[in-house]
């Protein structure tokens, strides 16, 4: 009998780590891999431009000015999206220029949510005058429009990339601040929060390691739109 309940032990399959937990349930969507798949691919071309764009971005082909695509009557295998109205190459034009768009959009991502968790978090789980503060702050910058409040914050910097990528971060931080609070509201009073509490955690603890890993879900999907 004992050998039996042994071998039964020995054959108990290894518990999987969150990243291959994470993968054998997303592999399983066949619609989330095909977009990793393109995502994958648009990085990799931006990344490597230099060796997959047929020309340089600031090129110009004056025989060629506003040459069609390939498809329409007119149109080249050498310049497969044609040109512009200087004689530029559309294509390699897009390519390098997904760098810089995927640049501003992980950057304006990371930190609107990055800010946007640590004040929700706040928020959500002080409660009272902190949460009045911080939400009336985000009611403020709601109530006005977001190109509007974009344009405005780009004026006081000055124009640059990078200052536009943070009047973005501005413009999308009070949705990652409500998201994130509402969360936070439903997560703290579960009887997980409270027995942490009774067993002397703190704060930031309550907050980051039992609270926070709880409301990735929704932030996911927001971070996803907000890159997109």
């Amino acid at each position: 009998m004992s050998q039996v309940t042994e071998n039964n032990v020995n054959a108990a399959p290894a518990p999987m780590t969150p990243l291959r937990e994470f993968w054998h349930y997303f592999k399983r969507n066949k619609g989330a891999v095909v977009g990793l798949a393109y995502v994958l691919i648009v990085i990799l071309i931006a990344v490597f431009a230099n060796f997959i764009a047929p020309y340089n971005p600031a090129e110009q082909f004056r025989d060629a000015l506003l040459a069609p695509p390939v498809w329409q009557e007119g149109g080249s295998w050498a310049h497969i999206l044609g040109t512009d109205d200087v004689g530029r190459d559309v294509l390699s034009r897009l390519m390098y220029g997904a760098r810089l768009s995927l640049l501003v959009g992980c950057l304006v991502v990371v930190l609107s949510l990055v800010m946007g968790i640590i004040l929700g978090l706040v928020a959500g789980y002080f409660g009272g005058l902190v949460d009045n503060i911080i939400m009336r702050v985000v009611d403020i910058m709601l109530a006005l429009p977001s190109l509007l409040l974009a344009l405005v914050l780009v004026a006081i910097f000055g124009p640059s990339i990078g200052n536009a990528a943070l009047a973005l971060t501005f413009v999308a931080l009070p949705h990652y601040v409500r998201l994130t609070r509402a969360a936070v509201l439903v997560e703290v009073n579960r009887d997980y929060v409270t027995a942490s509490r009774v067993a002397g955690a703190g704060a930031l603890r309550q907050m980051f390691v039992n609270i926070f890993p709880n409301c990735l879900a929704p932030l996911i999907v927001q971070a996803s739109l907000g890159f997109s």
